[in-house]
């Protein structure tokens, strides 16, 4: 009669006599992922095979400001910064009966000439946190001479084992009343930001998670509206 043997490494026999895995060698069992701004809960005796967690958490991107030129002017915004990413491997035994998830908004776009508001920060419980990225400015006012408008800085890392800050939104420039260029909006780890434009239009928009709106630009005496940075995300892999 033929017999098998279990190898004691990765399995172990529990009090009801059933053969089962050891925790902590099953390796990548799930992903969740909290991609809408809010506030959630994670409660871990929801998974008893639970070992370990790898968590992520990318901050809001911040948004641009909106630009109301006066008419036969120009004014040209910089971007929104990229929001903060990081990220930490934790053992089961490190993480709350509850713990909570924030997942940060992209920060609103200006209207008129006010600017941009800051992103949202991103994080599982206290243990791994991403900051938001600032909003761009509106500090360019009306007008047809050759001016300047700095960028906008990154958030700095925010706190887990891995962490780093958001991008830089990048400055403006007007050459005239009708040229010039607006800044591209900040990255951010999981995203990008929107691209500088150089003619007439809206901000634009990040693409991926947590990148900083591009700035708006308003020739002639038409307002532009500032575009919202990119939404931040919770991402937490489930380790058995």
């Amino acid at each position: 009669m033929a017999s098998v043997c279990a190898c004691g490494e990765y399995f172990v026999v529990n009090e009801e006599g059933e053969l089962c895995l050891t925790p902590g060698t099953m390796g990548l069992r799930r992903m969740l992922t909290f991609s809408t701004p809010g506030t959630y809960q994670f409660q871990k005796a929801d998974y008893p095979w639970l070992s370990r967690v790898r968590a992520q958490a990318q901050g809001g991107g911040g948004g641009g400001g909106g630009a109301d030129s006066e008419p036969n002017e120009a004014i040209f915004r910089p971007g929104g910064a990229g929001g903060g990413w990081s990220a930490s491997i934790l053992n089961v035994s490190l993480l709350g009966a509850v713990e909570t998830i924030v997942v940060g908004a992209g920060g609103a776009g200006g209207s008129g000439n006010l600017p941009g508001v800051a992103g949202g920060t991103s994080s599982f419980g206290g243990l791994v946190v991403g900051r938001g990225g600032d909003g761009g400015t509106a500090s360019m006012t009306s007008g047809t001479g050759m001016t300047t408008t700095s960028g906008i800085a990154g958030p700095f890392g925010g706190s887990g084992q891995m962490a780093m800050g958001g991008g830089p939104g990048e400055g403006a420039i007007r050459l005239s009343g009708t040229s010039g260029r607006a800044g591209m909006g900040g990255a951010s780890h999981l995203g990008h930001g929107g691209y500088g434009r150089a003619t007439h239009g809206p901000g634009t928009s990040a693409r991926g998670w947590g990148g900083g709106a591009g700035g708006a630009v308003s020739i002639g005496g038409e307002a532009q509206p500032g575009s919202d940075g990119g939404f931040g995300i919770v991402i937490i892999e489930l380790y058995g």
